[in-house]
């Protein structure tokens, strides 16, 4: 069994519930854990949905699942990148000037271990803030971009368009409507949000 397949579980996993009880040990020396465990915890507290995946086919299986649980299949959907495009073209979902996009179907730039929260660009989301974007949304990435910090990730960025500098970077880090939100949440919507997550290391 692969280390990611034990931090991030899979479908077939064992309930919600046991997987909690995994990380409510977690221990004072938080700041030492390797960068994907800090993440996988942070990500998991605000809300997200992921699926570990260790190859393409397990990516579409898995996007198929989400279509089937969420009734999406032949709907339409927000997506930008034309590298996306084929999954969608395989489930019927319009993606061209979408009227009532179900969810929006995008990568990311990065993941952030520190709060738990998707890095994105105007490459994935163009101008759109996260607020205008669909409630729902599924983000392919891979475990190479997971990150310790927002800083770490606009280093990357910088480092990664050199000339072609992206506009609109911003974070989406709610993933559920909070039971008692306080004013660091104010204004943030909480996004539907699931994480494809490509083992790639």
């Amino acid at each position: 069994m692969s280390l990611f397949r034990k931090i991030f579980g899979s479908v077939n996993d064992a309930s919600d519930e046991e997987s909690q009880s995994e990380f409510s040990n977690i221990p004072s020396s938080f700041s030492l854990l390797p960068v994907d465990e800090k993440f996988t915890y942070n990500f998991k507290k605000n809300g997200g949905k992921f699926l570990y995946c260790e190859n393409l086919s397990e990516v579409k299986d898995h996007f198929e699942h989400i279509l089937e649980e969420n009734d999406w299949f032949e709907s339409e959907a927000l997506c930008y990148e034309p590298k996306l495009y084929s999954m969608l073209d395989e489930n019927k979902i319009k993606y061209e000037k979408p009227a009532n996009p179900k969810f929006l179907f995008a990568s990311c730039e990065n993941l952030l271990a520190d709060e738990g929260s998707v890095l994105f660009s105007s490459n994935q989301i163009k101008q759109n803030k996260p607020n205008d974007l669909p409630t729902n949304i599924v983000i392919l990435a891979t475990t190479s971009q997971i990150l310790e910090t927002k800083s770490d990730g606009l280093r990357v960025i910088k480092k990664k368009y050199d000339k072609d500098y992206p506009t609109n970077i911003t974070t989406i880090k709610y993933f559920e409507k909070a039971k008692d939100e306080n004013f660091l949440q104010y204004g943030s919507t909480a996004k539907n949000l699931y994480l494809l997550l490509l083992e790639d290391l």
